[in-house]
């Protein structure tokens, strides 16, 4: 699940939880969107810790002290 999924699922998880009024048999729509909030924190919560470890966007460079060199070869001498 990535950051925009989970985003979107607190998002929809506080419409039904704080905004909506309605009365339905069989489901509580408070709960489903708690539940719903909760699956998206859980979500950015673990879409952080993976994408830090990841690295993420941008460019990495890596530098090896003797590391492998350059051959010359020198054709002066033939």
């Amino acid at each position: 699940m990535g950051l925009g999924t989970s985003i979107f699922l607190i998002a929809v998880g506080a419409i039904l939880d704080y905004a909506v009024s309605w009365q339905t048999q069989g489901i509580d729509l408070k709960t489903v969107g708690a539940i719903l909030m909760i699956v998206g924190a859980m979500g950015l919560v673990l879409s952080l810790i993976f994408w830090n470890s990841w690295g993420g966007f941008g460019r990495r460079d890596t530098y090896v002290e003797g590391g492998p060199r350059r051959r010359v070869i020198d054709l002066s001498s033939q």
